[in-house]
């Protein structure tokens, strides 16, 4: 009697599935869904909601408009207000220097400005290094307004 007790501990029951038609089977995903054969008479209807509003507008910032609004403001600042305060700052700092000496006259023949990175058609001078630098600044106070206006943080400057 043990024997045969401890034999059908460790045999698998059966599983029978009933045989579905193709037309009976439904798939969502990966996983096929099985309609029942008899069609459910049951529908229940309900009456559509209205929303209630608050009262308080809030506008959605659209990112691409706020990114390219940002940066232009940044390039046109950086052109035109920025631009004759960074030239002197730069001018009155002058190269880097070892015992006295600029390092190209030290003899390092790597120390010499690239000087075709620099150049432009521009009036002023406004070059691919004043582009890049500007842009990145306008991307990045772009991505602030974006960030701390999609949290609920309410700046004010605005």
């Amino acid at each position: 009697m043990a024997a045969s007790s401890s034999s059908t501990l460790f045999l698998s029951p059966s599983i029978t599935r009933p045989q579905l038609s193709p037309t009976q089977i439904s798939f969502q995903g990966l996983r096929p869904l099985t309609r029942s054969a008899a069609p459910s008479t049951k529908l229940s209807f309900t009456a559509p909601t209205t929303k209630r509003s608050s009262g308080v507008v809030r506008a959605e910032l659209s990112p691409p408009l706020v990114i390219s609004l940002s940066t232009g403001l940044s390039l046109f600042l950086g052109r035109f207000v920025f631009f004759n305060f960074q030239r002197e700052n730069v001018a009155k700092q002058g190269l880097p220097e070892q015992n006295g000496v600029t390092h190209f006259e030290a003899g390092d023949t790597r120390a010499k400005e690239y000087v075709s990175l620099l150049k432009s058609n521009d009036p002023v001078g406004f070059n691919i290094v004043d582009v890049l630098a500007w842009g990145s600044i306008g991307h990045i106070v772009a991505y602030y307004i974006l960030a701390t206006s999609s949290n609920g943080y309410d700046p004010k400057f605005f």
